[in-house]
């Protein structure tokens, strides 16, 4: 192994200190090309697709390379950010990581932000730290619900590229937030204010996670008991109950049997029993994207509307709104606790 020596800039002012905030990913552009090497990233990551690679890299690199990309990069297309000419994703998430850099500048703690797959790389936000001075860093996956398919294989990654270097810094990481005050604080706020701007009123509230194989949760992932968490704490933050905010999970892939019940039949069906108006809520995505602007936003939109639905809402994900930067500046400040000096009183 090739050990790194990454030396602080002599221009930038020193920050002992540094937090990574760490997203899932997103191609460069939505043409076939960058669609295509961020599919084939992301799919052979051992923690996403367990199958024995010799079985499932020809089946990556032939049939789904060829064609998905067209497919991925036209959903893209829908909801790319024309004025930045980027993905929602990478525009949410530079802008949570330079609001949480204002809080938290004062205490002299830089931040950075980077991506699991894509670009920016896990480990150039490492080294952009670095450079910065710091001997100390957080990494703050922002996954609310513990999953190894997304915090896990985010803290993988950020080990790989600490692994290579000759001078290490300290390191800590932030446990998941699933029922964390502020985080359902932010969710229930979100909800009210997306109704209190609706001509209808919704007669059920479909709360949406991103599926996971059910094969994963029977070997021992946590990641439903982490999304009921979510939904026992935000039920009571909003006095409501399972009939009228139902736990559901999307984005399903391959053959194989996903956690249920699955977001988009349950929402189809919902006309048929005489639930025309909804709104739905996806609390395990921090920032809006392909998943949750595309297929929820007009994929299941389409479906319900023509099973008979009337009116459909998008609760936005957090995204930077106030609430948001208040959570991760409490999760940052929670767990950088013995490392920035204690408050006077």
């Amino acid at each position: 192994m090739t050990f790194l020596t990454v030396r602080p800039g002599d221009s930038i002012a020193p920050s002992r200190i540094g937090v990574l905030l760490t997203n899932l990913g997103t191609p460069d552009d939505t043409g076939y090309g960058a669609v295509r090497r961020y599919l084939g990233e992301f799919l052979s990551d051992r923690r996403i697709i367990e199958a024995n690679p010799a079985i499932w890299q020809p089946i990556l690199r032939g049939p789904i390379l060829t064609l998905r990309p067209r497919r991925t990069g036209r959903a893209y297309r829908r909801i790319w950010n024309q004025e930045r000419d980027e993905s929602p994703l990478r525009t949410y998430t530079r802008a949570q990581g330079e609001a949480l850099a204002e809080r938290l500048a004062p205490d002299g703690v830089a931040v950075e932000w980077a991506m699991r797959y894509g670009t920016p790389s896990i480990a150039s936000g490492i080294a952009a730290l670095l450079q910065r001075g710091c001997e100390k860093v957080l990494l703050l996956p922002l996954y609310p619900q513990y999953s190894a398919t997304t915090t896990a294989t985010a803290n993988d990654q950020a080990f790989r590229a600490l692994m290579r270097l000759r001078n290490q810094p300290a390191v800590r990481t932030v446990p998941p937030f699933s029922d964390h005050p502020l985080y359902i604080a932010a969710l229930a706020r979100s909800v009210r204010e997306t109704l209190t701007g609706l001509p209808f009123v919704p007669q059920r509230i479909v709360a949406s996670f991103h599926g996971l194989p059910r094969a994963y949760v029977e070997k021992g992932d946590p990641y439903a008991e982490e999304c009921t968490r979510t939904m026992v704490a935000l039920r009571q933050a909003l006095d409501m109950d399972e009939t009228a905010m139902p736990l559901t999970y999307q984005s399903r892939f391959g053959p194989a049997q996903w956690l249920e019940p699955y977001t988009a039949p349950l929402i189809a069906g919902l006309p048929a029993q005489g639930v025309t108006r909804i709104a739905v809520i996806m609390p395990g995505f921090m920032a809006d994207c392909i998943e949750t602007l595309d297929e929820i936003g007009n994929e299941v939109r389409s479906e319900f509307l023509a099973a008979g639905g009337t009116d459909f809402a998008l609760v936005p994900c957090l995204n930077a709104a106030p609430a948001t930067i208040d959570l991760l500046e409490g999760l940052a400040r929670q767990e950088l606790a013995g490392w920035l000096p204690a408050p006077s009183a």
